[in-house]
């Protein structure tokens, strides 16, 4: 098999062996790719203990938190979530490196006609570099988006949670 192939193949039973649905599946698959610059990777779950994680500001729940590994190294993870919007919800992914900086946030499948402009790239850069603990505060080190209100803000809570919820797996040697 050449490798391309291989990689294909591989990719393929990425997706199958997770609970996650194939579009987001592959969607963050994509992502994985471009991000880390790999063609070939281990997605492996990461299970908080319910004890945990029932205190944590974010959901952790099965399937949402996994490990990213390349040639038997630590490349970093991958956390898939959702949030509200106005009338449904969105999913977003975040991805970090080895050392729980967000090195990528994604909004995979937004689901409303109106606030998906929070899917630009140029508005999720603001999360890049954001480590646990650090705190994000609309409208001063995160910009606003005019129509897409609802989304912004939910997004920037969501967000925040989550680096409260990193900085505390970090606390407890959990991460």
């Amino acid at each position: 098999m050449h490798f391309k192939q291989v990689s294909i193949l591989f990719i393929a039973l990425i997706m199958m062996s997770f609970g996650l649905p194939k579009n987001i599946q592959k969607r963050v698959n994509k992502e994985i790719i471009k991000t880390y610059s790999v063609e070939v990777f281990d997605f492996t779950e990461v299970v908080i203990p319910s004890d945990t994680a029932k205190d944590l500001p974010s959901k952790f729940e099965t399937s949402n938190l996994f490990k990213i590994e390349a040639n038997g190294s630590l490349l970093g993870y991958a956390y898939l979530s959702k949030a509200p919007s106005k009338t449904a919800l969105f999913d977003y992914l975040v991805l970090l490196d080895k050392d729980l900086i967000v090195l990528k946030s994604k909004v995979l499948l937004y689901r409303e006609e109106y606030g998906g402009e929070i899917g630009s790239t140029r508005w999720l850069k603001q999360f890049i570099g954001k480590k646990g603990g650090d705190e994000l505060k609309l409208g001063d080190n995160i910009i606003a988006i005019s129509g897409a209100t609802i989304s912004v803000r939910s997004m920037t809570n969501a967000m925040n949670d989550f680096l409260k919820s990193l900085k505390i797996l970090q606390n407890k040697n959990i991460l």
